[in-house]
């Protein structure tokens, strides 16, 4: 993915007085989203724009090219299916957002996600602020291709016995061909489609032999056939932080639809959100540049139309102001940072068993969908600063210039309940992190800068503590605000936590959309 981060936000907030639990809540909630994805609730009308804004560019053969150049992303792919072929032998098997192919040739699916969302308004009459102007509506948008050839691929070459993959793109026939010219056409079926209306071919439940597993049902009530018949089920459905597009939820549907629920296994099977302080300040300060830039451009926008047209535009500064603030101050950016930029190690946001979440784990973290006012999930950092000492080499520089969240994911054995001990073991495990140590990954990391950087003092300790939320936004269920909720304090490094406080800020809110 494209560090250059044009994607332009719905809305962005801060304040530095301690907001009520009403307001701020109501803020935050007044431009976010429970709502499921058009995918599975919405009319032909939503359904058709989502499409327009998320699937549309995925039958595009230059993302799957970068996805496959994610060589930390294709070797954890490669490892799970290829090192585990005991686990894949004569098993039917599905990958969800197929792509090229090679997850599922090869046992797996690169459901890549890349989708730019901007909100352009005013600033198409400044056009050089942006390089993408495919115009949706009232939103600009470029997607990655979900499907990845490769995977489906290295399935069949892994022993299944039938490997389904499931293309809702017209990546499909591309991927068609990939199955052919490397010989696992009599493997691979390719279906095109939303999973969530995928049946499996009347044909193969005595071709191929699928039957569900021991004590399932064969009908459910309603007459129709039980599809609990795949033993894995491979997808690379991870978006940026994570959760970024959605994808988790047609996953969690296909996963329930077609997985065995006993001896099924998910690839990747779990997933982890991490969250760390950063320093980034080359960065941070080059958004507040260009903040200041695009107002000095408005400024010479509304004079020259002013005197040249005889037109009043003043009386738009204020939204347009409050538009650049959101774009550039409050919104995630992109990012592939050094180890060196991380002032402290990563708290766990949230952790997800794939074999066991649901469709409300895609809707948000940290309650922000519940009843609880002002709820999120807690974190609290310890930055130490460099000691004074001669020579001495501890400690971080800073200053703190935001907040960097990313993800991993693991495939290895089931440990819930239900499947430990009863699914079958996969006896070599396999990571994937696309965390600021291990390199490129085209997800990177998305960094939240603040807009004022915390300076790091020497021989003190600034402490953040705060909570975390996330939530869909309303203009697409695909993407999320998150809101941050924290006060800083600085006390003499060694001190006791709770005792030889210095100093203490106010409650600080900010809120981004990570579009």
């Amino acid at each position: 993915m494209s560090s250059n981060h044009d994607d332009n936000v719905a809305a962005g907030t801060t304040t530095t007085a301690p907001p009520s639990s009403s307001s701020s809540s109501s803020s935050f909630r007044n431009i976010s989203s429970s709502n499921n994805i058009p995918t599975f609730d919405g009319d032909d009308k939503a359904k058709a724009t989502d499409f327009a804004n998320y699937f549309c560019a995925y039958a595009q053969l230059y993302h799957q090219k970068q996805m496959l150049t994610d060589h930390n992303r294709m070797a954890a792919y490669h490892a799970a299916i290829m090192g585990n072929p005991d686990v894949f032998k004569d098993k039917v098997v599905m990958d969800v957002g197929t792509g090229s192919g090679i997850l599922a040739g090869e046992m797996a699916s690169f459901l890549c996600q890349s989708f730019y969302l901007m909100f352009t308004h005013l600033t198409l009459l400044y056009s050089h602020h942006f390089t993408l102007t495919t115009i949706i509506g009232t939103s600009t948008t470029t997607t990655y291709t979900h499907v990845d050839n490769t995977i489906i691929v290295w399935a069949a070459q892994a022993g299944a016995k039938r490997v389904y993959a499931i293309e809702y793109t017209a990546m499909a026939n591309h991927a068609r061909r990939v199955v052919q010219a490397n010989g696992v056409d009599h493997i691979v079926t390719v279906i095109q489609g939303a999973v969530e209306d995928v049946v499996l071919p009347e044909e193969d439940w005595d071709g191929v032999g699928l039957v569900q597993e021991e004590g399932d049902v064969e009908f459910h009530d309603d007459g129709r056939k039980n599809q609990r018949v795949v033993d894995i089920i491979l997808s690379e459905w991870m978006g940026y932080f994570l959760l970024r597009e959605s994808m988790l939820d047609s996953l969690v549907r296909a996963r329930d639809t077609f997985l065995k629920p006993k001896t099924g296994l998910m690839m990747p099977s779990h997933a982890t959100m991490l969250l760390a302080p950063i320093t980034d300040e080359e960065e941070r300060r080059a958004s507040h540049t260009d903040y200041a830039a695009a107002m000095e451009d408005w400024k010479e926008f509304a004079e020259t139309t002013q005197t040249m047209y005889g037109v009043d535009m003043s009386v738009l500064e204020k939204d347009f102001d409050r538009e650049q603030k959101e774009y550039y101050v409050l919104s995630s950016r992109w990012a592939e940072l050094r180890s060196e930029c991380l002032l402290a190690e990563p708290c766990v946001v949230k952790e997800y068993d794939m074999h066991t979440c649901t469709v409300e784990d895609a809707r948000g973290v940290g309650l922000a969908v519940g009843e609880d006012e002002g709820s999120g999930v807690p974190f609290d950092f310890d930055v130490v600063g460099r000691s004074s000492a001669e020579n001495a080499h501890d400690g971080a520089v800073g200053p703190i210039s935001g907040f960097a969240g990313w993800f991993t994911v693991d495939f290895k054995s089931r440990t819930d309940e239900v499947g430990r001990g009863v699914a079958p073991e996969v006896s070599n495990p396999a990571h994937l992190s696309t965390g600021p140590v291990v390199g490129y990954t085209h997800w990177g990391q998305q960094v939240f800068h603040l807009p004022s950087a915390i300076p790091l003092l020497a021989d003190q300790t600034t402490r953040l503590d705060g909570t975390m939320e996330m939530m869909r936004t309303k203009e697409s269920a695909r993407l999320y605000n998150i809101r941050f909720r924290f006060t800083s304090s600085r006390r003499k490094t060694g001190s006791d936590k709770e005792g030889g406080v210095l100093m203490k800020s106010k409650l600080e809110e900010l809120i981004y959309q990570m579009p």
